[in-house]
C-alpha cells in the first residue's frame, strides 16, 4: 500500500505495474564509467542490477546515489544544458507486476493540486516529468511552449493526472481517502477476518507469503460522493510513506498568531485580493519568511500593487538563503525579489515603493488591533500597523497516523520528522526504514525534495520489493 499520490506515489505505481527499465542498446551515455557498467549486462533490467554498483561515483545536485542514477539515465546531460535522449527503454512485463494500492486525499498529483495554478515552478519543466512520457511532449500536444523553460503548477497537476490515465494506472488509485492509522499486527489474528473490499479483484492482496508473521494494518476512511465517510481496513506486507511535506505549515509560536488576520498559506493572499479586502490603499501586508513561497507571495503582492513589509531572520548575504543558490538567468523574478530584499531595507528607502524589507528581524507578537511588533538582532523593537500577515516559513509533514507521529523513524529520533533537517532514516539503496522493516519512505520524507530526484527512490523501493 502506497500512502500519497503525488509524483513519488505515481512513479512507484508505474514501476510496480510491471513497467521495467532496460539500457537501450546502441545508446551512448556521456559518463564513460557508467556506460561501461551498463554495457556489462545489457539484457538485465536496471531494477535487477546492483544499484549501489551502478550509482557509485555519480555526482550531482542530490545526496541520494539512486536519485542521481535514475536522473542521469533519463536526462543524461541536463545539468549542462544538454538535451541528450534517455538511455532507457521501458518494457511492460505484466508477470512482474506487484499488486498495490495508492491512497491519496485528492486527484493524482498530490500537493500540486493545491498550489495556485499560475505559479511558475522552480524547476525546469522537463525536470517535472515522469518516466517514459516527457513533459515537453505532453505540453506540445496542448500547443503550449515552456516559458523560460519552466511550467505552471496547473500544467503539472494536469500532466500527473494525464500520466496516470495514459499509463493505465488508475485501477490502483483510490482518491478521496484519508489514512488515520498504520500499525503492525500479527498475521494470525487477521487470517480469518473478512474485509470490506476496496479492490474488486483483491484476492492477490491476500496472498501473504508464508514467512510473514506480522503485517501492517492500514485504517482510514474515504469520502463518498454524498459526503459520507466510509471506513476501511487494509492489510499489507509492505507500506510506502509518500505523503510529502505540505500538510501543516510551520507556526512561529508567538502571541496573537491565532488571530483571524494571521495566515499560514499563500492562498489566503489570493483570496483577500479576490474579495477586495486588500488593495493599493490598504495597510501593508506582512510577509514573514525568506524561502520561495515567501518570494511568490511578494511577487503576487507586487503584481497587484499591494504594499508589503517583509520580515526574515537571516542576513541578505547568507549563503544558506535559497536566492544565493539560484542562477540569475533562469530565475529572473526570484533575483528581483532578492534585489528588493537587499536594496529596500527600512533603513534606506529604495526605488520600489510599496515594499520594505527588515532583514535579521523576527516577530514578537501580533496585536488584536493589527499592530505587529518586530525585534532586530540588537533588541530594538518596531511597531507596524498591517492589514494581514502571511507566515510562510516552511511546512511539516503530518504523520499523525503513525505511532508516535513517526518520530522513532527519523534520523534523530528525539525530534519531529522534517524533510530538510530530520528526514526519515532509510537505507540509501532500498529506501526501507532502518527502524521498521517492510515500511518504506519516499520523496521529501526521505529528504528528496525535488520531483526530478524522487524517482530514484521509487526505483530503489521497486527493486527491493521485486527481490522479496
Amino acid at each position: 500500500v502506497i500512502l500519497g499520490n503525488g509524483p513519488s506515489g505515481i512513479c512507484l505505481s508505474y514501476l510496480l505495474s510491471g513497467y521495467i527499465p532496460y539500457f537501450k542498446r546502441d545508446s551512448i551515455h556521456p559518463h564513460p564509467i557508467l556506460q561501461r557498467k551498463l554495457e556489462e549486462a545489457p539484457d538485465v533490467s536496471i531494477l535487477d542490477q546492483d544499484l549501489e554498483y551502478l550509482s557509485e561515483g555519480l555526482e550531482g545536485r542530490s545526496h541520494s546515489p539512486v536519485a542521481l542514477l535514475l536522473d542521469t539515465l533519463q536526462r543524461p546531460d541536463t545539468d549542462f544544458g544538454g538535451t541528450a535522449e534517455s538511455v532507457l527503454t521501458w518494457w511492460h512485463e505484466t508477470d512482474r507486476a506487484i499488486p498495490h494500492l495508492v491512497l491519496g486525499r485528492n486527484a493524482p498529483g498530490g500537493a500540486w493540486h493545491s498550489i495556485e495554478g499560475s505559479m511558475v515552478t522552480l524547476s525546469r519543466g522537463e525536470w517535472m516529468g515522469l518516466p517514459d512520457l516527457p513533459f515537453k511532449d505532453w505540453l506540445k500536444q496542448k500547443r503550449r511552449g515552456l516559458r523560460n523553460n519552466r511550467a505552471t503548477a496547473e500544467d503539472i497537476a494536469q500532466y500527473y493526472q494525464h500520466y496516470v490515465m495514459k499509463k493505465g494506472l488508475q485501477k490502483n488509485f483510490r482518491c478521496g481517502t484519508v489514512v488515520t492509522s498504520v500499525r503492525k499486527v500479527s498475521a494470525e489474528s487477521i487470517s480469518n477476518y473478512t474485509q470490506k473490499d476496496l479492490q474488486e479483484n483483491s484476492d492477490s492482496l491476500w496472498n501473504f507469503s508464508e514467512e510473514s508473521t506480522e503485517v501492517f494494518q492500514v485504517d482510514g476512511f474515504f469520502k463518498t460522493v454524498k459526503g459520507d465517510k466510509e471506513l476501511f481496513s487494509i492489510y499489507a506486507e509492505n507500506v510506502v510513506l509518500a505523503t510529502g511535506t505540505y500538510d501543516s505549515p510551520t507556526w512561529l509560536g508567538v502571541k496573537g498568531e491565532n488571530l483571524s488576520y494571521v495566515h499560514h498559506q499563500l492562498s489566503a493572499l489570493e483570496e483577500a485580493v479576490k474579495n477586495n479586502s486588500v488593495g493599493i490603499m490598504s495597510d501593508p501586508v506582512l510577509i514573514v519568511g525568506a524561502g520561495l513561497t515567501a518570494a511568490d507571495a511578494i511577487l503576487f503582492a507586487h503584481h497587484c500593487n499591494i504594499p508589503v513589509i517583509h520580515v526574515f531572520r537571516r542576513r541578505v548575504s547568507d549563503p544558506g538563503l535559497i536566492f544565493n543558490q539560484l542562477p540569475k538567468m533562469m530565475y529572473p523574478e526570484y533575483h528581483k525579489v532578492h534585489q528588493m530584499m537587499k536594496e529596500q531595507s527600512a533603513a534606506c528607502a529604495g526605488p520600489y515603493e510599496c515594499y520594505i524589507s527588515l532583514p535579521e528581524h523576527h516577530v514578537l507578537s501580533f496585536g488584536k488591533d493589527k499592530k505587529c511588533i518586530f525585534q532586530d538582532k540588537n533588541g530594538c523593537q518596531k511597531v507596524y500597523k498591517i492589514s494581514m500577515a502571511l507566515v510562510l516559513t516552511g511546512s511539516n509533514p503530518n504523520l499523525s497516523f503513525l505511532p508516535n507521529n513517526g518520530i522513532d523513524l527519523a534520523m534523530d529520533s528525539d525530534q519531529p520528522v522534517n524533510p530538510k533537517r530530520n528526514p526519515i532514516d532509510v537505507d540509501p539503496f532500498t529506501y526501507e526504514c532502518t527502524q521498521e522493516k517492510g515500511l518504506y519512505a519516499l520523496g521529501p520524507l526521505a529528504g528528496d525534495n525535488f520531483v526530478r530526484f524522487v524517482q530514484g527512490g521509487a526505483l530503489a523501493v521497486a527493486s527491493s520489493l521485486l527481490k522479496k
